[in-house]
C-alpha cells in the first residue's frame, strides 16, 4: 500500500474530510507526472505531489471546492486557454498565470465519512433502524443504556420510550447535533419538549413525532420512515456539517492577480500592517522585492 492509500485509511478511521488527488496526465514541462497524488485536507494543506508551487494554488482551490460540493471534479491546469478543453459538468479549467508551460489533468475525489447516526433505546424501533442505517452505509452506534454523551453525532433518534429523554436532547443540542429525533406520540412528544427551555432555532432540529408521515404502524415501517427522513436530512445538508459551512476565505495575489484561499499553507507576507496572500512564492518574493525597494 503506498504512502498516500495509507494516510487515506487513517484519516477515513478518524472521520477526517479530505480530498484525494491523482494526476492522470501532463504535458510537459510539467514537474508532475501521471500517477503522482496528493492529499488536500480542509485547512487547505496539501500531503503528497500534484505539482510545483503554482500548480498547488490552482488545485488547492479546486480541492476545497470539491469538499464543500461532495462531488469529483476532473481539474485542467493551464498557463494559458485551450479551446480544445471547454469546461462541462464535472470538468472544469483553471488557466494559471504563473506556469511556465505545461499542463496538468488531475482527479479530484472528496472523501466525506458517512453520516454518524446514534441510536438510543432497546426496542425493535432501534434495532430495526439499526439495519436500515447499515443498508444505507451510514456508521452507526447504539447506546442502549443512554449514558454515554461523548462523541457527538450527525444525528441522534431516541427510541427508548422513555428515560432521560428531555436530558438527551438538551445535551445533544449543546453540542451541535444537527438533527434530533425522538419516537412519541404528538401528546407525549410535546410534554417533553415543555421541560426543556427551547429556542425557535432549536426546536426546528428536533423531529417529534420522527419520520415521514408514510402510514407506517409497525415497527419496521416505523424505521422506515425515520431513515427517510434521515435521507432527506443529509442530502439537504446535514451530512456535510463534517465541512465548514462557508467557503475558504479568498484573496487576490497582487502579483499576478490570481485568486487564491487563504489558510495556513498559502504564502503570505504582512507589510505596513496589510496582509498579501501569493499564489505561490514566486509572486510572493516579487512583490517583497517590489515593496522594499
Amino acid at each position: 500500500m503506498s504512502v498516500i492509500s495509507e494516510r487515506a485509511q487513517q484519516l477515513l478511521a478518524a472521520r477526517t474530510p479530505f480530498v484525494r488527488a491523482t494526476v492522470v496526465r501532463a504535458q510537459p514541462p510539467a514537474s508532475a507526472y501521471p500517477g503522482d497524488e496528493a492529499i488536500l485536507l480542509a485547512d487547505g494543506t496539501i500531503e503528497g505531489f500534484v505539482g510545483g508551487q503554482c500548480a498547488q494554488n490552482s488545485v488547492r482551490k479546486a480541492a476545497l471546492g470539491a469538499l464543500q460540493t461532495n462531488e469529483s471534479v476532473l481539474l485542467r491546469v493551464l498557463p494559458d486557454g485551450d479551446v480544445h478543453f471547454p469546461e462541462a459538468p464535472g470538468a472544469c479549467v483553471v488557466v494559471n498565470p504563473c506556469l511556465s508551460g505545461g499542463s496538468l489533468e488531475i482527479f479530484l475525489t472528496p472523501q466525506l465519512p458517512p453520516p454518524m447516526i446514534r441510536i438510543y433505546g432497546a426496542t425493535p424501533i432501534a434495532d430495526a433502524l439499526t439495519q436500515i442505517c447499515g443498508v444505507l452505509g451510514y456508521e452507526v452506534s447504539r447506546d442502549a443504556d443512554m449514558a454515554d454523551t461523548t462523541a457527538f453525532p450527525t444525528a441522534i433518534v431516541i427510541a427508548s420510550h422513555g428515560g432521560p429523554e428531555a436530558e438527551i436532547i438538551r445535551t445533544a443540542l449543546d453540542n451541535g447535533v444537527g438533527y434530533i429525533g425522538l419516537v412519541a406520540s404528538k401528546i407525549r412528544g410535546a410534554a417533553i419538549l415543555n421541560e426543556i427551555e427551547l429556542s425557535d432555532a432549536e426546536r426546528a432540529r428536533i423531529h417529534t413525532p420522527v419520520g415521514l408521515n408514510i402510514g407506517a404502524k409497525t415497527p419496521a415501517e416505523i424505521a422506515v420512515s425515520i431513515a427517510a427522513e434521515l435521507v432527506a436530512g443529509v442530502r439537504g445538508g446535514l451530512g456535510r456539517a463534517v465541512v465548514p459551512e462557508r467557503g475558504p476565505l479568498e484573496a487576490i495575489d497582487p502579483v499576478c492577480g490570481m485568486t487564491v484561499p487563504i489558510g495556513p499553507a498559502a504564502e503570505h507576507l504582512r507589510r505596513a500592517g496589510t496582509d498579501y496572500w501569493f499564489c505561490g512564492p514566486g509572486c510572493r518574493t516579487a512583490f517583497a522585492g517590489k515593496a522594499g525597494a
